[in-house]
């Protein structure tokens, strides 16, 4: 284990605290770095997500992505998790917070719209940081693939029924160009670069280990990104985490709920399902991860840019990466209550 991974914890709370300082020391930095966006996609901090993907798609073999359908219940898995537990108890857990737990302290308008964004949160399955999660853990990159994928294909149908129906809105527009873009640099293009790499290094002679080795030279760029996104994340908001310290707090609370809840749900699900950890660990981070820059786009849409809804979906930015971080600490270990390899007997098939 290298000295970033070791002392991975440390490195992101000194992150997080970079982060804020940049924010407050130079703000006006700060703000023309988050206006580099494209359809409420950062394009410095897509860079930057792009980098820690494209190690993890070096190792993703065609021929395991086709196989995956053998062993299907890690994505029936995700998939119920995703759509039909996750936007539900998200729901629940924001009405229980702002209409009960703290209605005495914000009003009714502002609780609608953190209500709102948390609700959007909750509809949108992660698209990005999924793969640095399951690379973390050592998932299965080919599932995980196959995983996010699927993901995506629902989000297109299901997003905008789920989310107007929780919302009570009956005209929910999807951002069609941040969904787009996001599946492209976050999936197409880092898949597409991991595939040509890997051809080319076969092709000429490097074989496996060849492919093992600059997957090898590209993690600590990995871990670098990752830090490098938690400080960009926290310098953007460094302004709101200082300034409604206490509105952040109450936001993140059934926020934290929900996204251990979820993953435990989920976690737990794999274990009584038998799932190889390879497979049971990412399934259940893919449930607990946001894709953050949909439901920031549509709360906007919706409400404003000012709007509690736009607040409450920017806290789940802000704590998804910590909360993430503690839950790959936890999954790797605990790695042990899994089989190493539920597939074993296929492959040996295979093989004969």
């Amino acid at each position: 284990m290298g000295l970033f991974e070791k002392y991975l914890s440390l490195w992101v709370a000194l992150a997080i605290g970079a982060g804020v300082a940049l924010g407050t020391a130079a703000p006006g930095m700060v703000q023309h770095v988050a206006k580099l966006e494209f359809a409420s996609v950062n394009l410095v901090v897509a860079a930057l997500i792009w980098v820690m993907i494209y190690p993890m798609m070096l190792k993703v073999v065609p021929r395991a992505v086709a196989k995956v359908g053998q062993r299907p219940k890690g994505l029936l898995l995700t998939l119920v998790i995703n759509w039909l537990i996750k936007p539900f108890t998200m729901a629940g857990l924001a009405i229980l917070f702002f209409k009960y737990v703290f209605a005495p302290f914000v009003s009714a308008e502002d609780a609608a719209h953190y209500i709102a964004g948390m609700i959007l949160l909750g509809v949108a399955p992660c698209t990005a940081m999924v793969f640095v999660w399951s690379h973390l853990t050592k998932g299965d990159p080919a599932y995980t693939l196959v995983q996010v994928t699927v993901n995506d294909l629902v989000l297109v149908f299901a997003f905008a029924p789920i989310a107007g129906l929780l919302l009570g809105v009956t005209d929910l527009l999807v951002p069609w160009d941040t969904l787009v873009l996001s599946v492209g640099i976050f999936v197409v293009l880092p898949l597409a670069a991991g595939m040509l790499t890997r051809f080319l290094k076969l092709r000429h002679g490097g074989g496996e280990e060849g492919v093992d080795r600059i997957a090898a030279r590209l993690k600590p760029f990995s871990i670098v990104g990752l830090l490098l996104t938690i400080v960009l994340l926290f310098s953007f908001q460094a302004e709101t985490l200082l300034d409604k310290p206490l509105r952040v707090a109450m936001i993140a609370t059934p926020l934290l709920v929900q996204g251990y809840g979820i993953f435990f749900i989920g976690y737990l699900a794999a274990r009584l399902l038998k799932l190889e950890y390879k497979v049971a660990a990412p399934a259940a981070l893919i449930g607990t991860s946001n894709f953050f820059e949909l439901a920031v786009a549509v709360a906007i849409s919706l409400f404003g840019l000012t709007s509690g809804a736009a607040l409450a979906t920017v806290v789940g930015v802000l704590i998804e990466v910590p909360v993430m971080l503690s839950l790959v600490a936890f999954a790797n270990r605990t790695q042990h209550w899994f089989p190493a390899r539920a597939e074993a007997v296929v492959v040996a098939a295979e093989q004969a």
